[in-house]
Order: C-alpha cells, then sequence, then structure tokens
C-alpha cells in the first residue's frame, strides 16, 4: 500500500478511474458545529489519496469536480455523513453515490452490526483498527498513524461493493438499494435543511 499525501486539493490530471472510494474525516459529526478536514480516496488499487483541506476557504477544484462527475461512482460507507459535509462545506452535491452501509442493512439482515469494522471482518476476512477514529483531524500536520487509519477506510471498499452486490441480488434487493441510493443526496438535503431526526414518511396522526 501507498500513501499520497496532499494539501489542499487533487494534483492535476489525477485519474482514479470510475469507481472511487471515498471517506472523510471532520472534527466531530455534528453539521454546522464541526468541520471538514481531511477527504481520502481509492481506486480500488491498493493506494489511497489523503487530502488535508485548506479551512475555511475549501479551495478544492479539482476534488469539487471529482465529487460531483455523473461519470465517476463515489463509494462510501455510511456516506449520508460525508455527502453532507460536502454539500455544507465544499457546497457540492455528490453523486451518483453507493452506499456500504446501506447495501449492507439491506443484504444482511441476519445482524445489526453493519459498521464498516464489522462487514470488513466478516466479508474479507480481516481486522482494521479504529484507534484513530477519534483524534485531531485538525491539525496541520497529520501523524502516519492517522494517515494509516484515513487509507484504511477507503482501501477496501471496492471489494465490499463486489461481495454486497452479490448478497442483493441473490435477495432480489438490488433494484432497491439502487433507489436509495440514487435517493441519498436528497436525504442529505433534508438534513442540513433541519430535518435530520425527523422521519417525513412516517404516518401521523397530527
Amino acid at each position: 500500500m501507498t500513501i499520497h499525501y496532499h494539501e489542499g486539493d487533487l494534483p492535476n490530471g489525477l485519474n482514479l478511474g470510475a469507481v472511487v472510494a471515498i471517506d472523510s474525516e471532520t472534527m466531530g459529526l455534528r453539521f454546522g458545529r464541526d468541520d471538514l478536514c481531511v477527504v481520502q480516496l481509492s481506486a480500488g488499487d491498493g493506494d489511497a489519496h489523503v487530502v488535508r483541506l485548506n479551512r475555511p476557504a475549501y479551495d478544492c477544484p479539482n476534488l469539487k469536480a471529482l465529487l460531483t462527475d455523473e461519470k465517476v461512482l463515489k463509494l462510501f460507507h455510511f456516506g449520508r455523513f460525508d455527502i453532507g459535509m460536502f454539500l455544507l462545506h465544499l457546497g457540492v452535491v455528490t453523486a451518483p453515490v453507493y452506499c456500504t452501509k446501506i447495501a449492507s442493512k439491506l443484504a444482511r439482515t441476519y445482524t445489526d452490526r453493519h459498521g464498516l469494522k464489522d462487514l470488513v471482518r466478516e466479508l474479507l476476512s480481516v481486522d482494521i483498527s479504529k484507534a484513530q477514529q477519534s483524534s485531531d483531524w485538525g491539525a496541520q500536520t497529520l501523524t502516519p498513524e492517522q494517515l494509516a487509519y484515513a487509507a484504511s477506510d477507503v482501501l477496501h471498499l471496492h471489494t465490499l461493493r463486489e461481495k454486497l452486490d452479490t448478497m442483493l441480488a441473490r435477495e432480489g434487493r438490488t433494484e432497491l438499494a439502487q433507489g436509495c441510493f440514487d435517493f441519498l443526496p436528497h436525504r442529505v438535503k433534508l438534513d442540513l435543511a433541519g430535518w435530520e431526526d425527523t422521519d417525513i414518511f412516517a404516518h401521523s396522526w397530527s
């Protein structure tokens, strides 16, 4: 594995292919309070690209172009959060997308364990560490441990997608999953508009 570190943006001319795994690191998990700090990406080739963003300008035209490229499928695990952070801080709607957490919930109905660590362990027989998850991602210099952690979150998403797609097809839920992926950017807009904790589809007598 090679980790390519970039300051501010992806380099000009970088081609990560038609399917790119993406994750982000932030100062916390609350929209409107916590900043987006780092974005990590992988083409599924065993390498990772880690971008430490320049706050608060977020001047990253190459990254924004990739996120909005209709010809590039973006893979996430719990994409709802990352896509929301990208919309809030980078001002772009990320699409098209695939979320391994949504796929897992639709395909792996025999369990309630849908975290990335659980998925990678069961489907790929790989253990990944989450030790750096709560570290200071806003620091001016990222540690080797932080870089390795960031990379680990995107290195397995391509293979996970293949495994989950097979399970979805077996259970007859491929079309249902695709509908959820297509709706995800709209779900994010609802989150940012104030309906993050409200199921607007639920019945109410009032």
